[in-house]
């Protein structure tokens, strides 16, 4: 199983493996050279000389700020599950990182798409969640599938489970490879175990990711009251 870069011992504690990872601290990050000033302006030249002259613009061009860093958002916490580098496949065959789904909440919860009664009965516990949030933003939220039978649940046996249980645009179906569906089920929390029928015994569970991608909720069991996870889920929508 590969380990995530970052993500770290706080949430394999919650999931009961004391110790995991605890000989992969990252290493120091090497030292950053500061950024150069501006430069002052030349004498007897009637301006200021370009900033940071080995990446100044041609004159013909209009010059960027001084020094701008062109870098991406702000890096992710320890507890964002959004660290796992790992490539998902969605059910229309496209190739889907878990980092993708940052910016908004997210529901997930881990199913296989031949189950004969447990993954139907959540996914409409999922239903009345979303029924249960405030109709003008509904559709911020995301629910995020993940089957835990990969060698069964290609993108067109997915495909054919969105159309049998009528899951809309909002819902994301995904499916990898072993290692990182058990990796994902440790965090969460989340066992499942093959029977000879290749039927799964597994937790009814799902988890409430904020835009982040921190657990910031989970919810066990079937037929329950979901207005817990409701009213978290409806904090965290813009």
């Amino acid at each position: 199983m590969t380990t995530p870069p970052a993500i770290c011992c706080a949430l394999l504690l919650a999931a009961g493996v004391p110790g995991a990872f605890a000989a992969t601290r990252p290493s120091p990050a090497p030292p950053v050279a500061p950024t150069p000033p501006c430069c002052p302006a030349e004498k007897g030249s009637g301006g200021s000389a370009p900033c940071c002259p080995a990446e100044a613009a041609p004159a013909a061009k209009t010059a960027a700020p001084c020094c701008a860093d062109a870098g991406a958002g702000a890096p992710l916490s320890a507890r964002s599950l959004y660290q796992l580098e790992a490539q998902w496949t969605d059910d229309a065959g496209r190739a889907v990182s878990l980092a993708s789904l940052r910016g908004r909440p997210v529901v997930l919860a881990m199913i296989f798409a031949s189950c004969e009664y447990a993954c139907p009965v959540l996914i409409d516990d999922l239903k009345r969640l979303r029924t249960a949030l405030p109709e003008p933003s509904r559709d911020q939220a995301r629910v995020v599938l993940v089957s835990f039978d990969p060698a069964r649940d290609t993108p067109e046996a997915l495909a054919a489970f969105r159309v049998r249980l009528g899951l809309g645009a909002t819902w994301t179906l995904l499916r990898g490879a072993e290692s990182p569906v058990q990796e994902l089920a440790m965090l969460l929390g989340v066992k499942f175990k093959q029977d000879a029928r290749g039927q799964f015994a597994h937790s009814n569970l799902f988890t409430v990711l904020n835009a982040e991608g921190e657990v910031v909720h989970q919810h066990a069991g079937l037929l329950g009251d979901i207005s817990p996870a409701a009213k978290v889920v409806a904090s965290l929508l813009p």
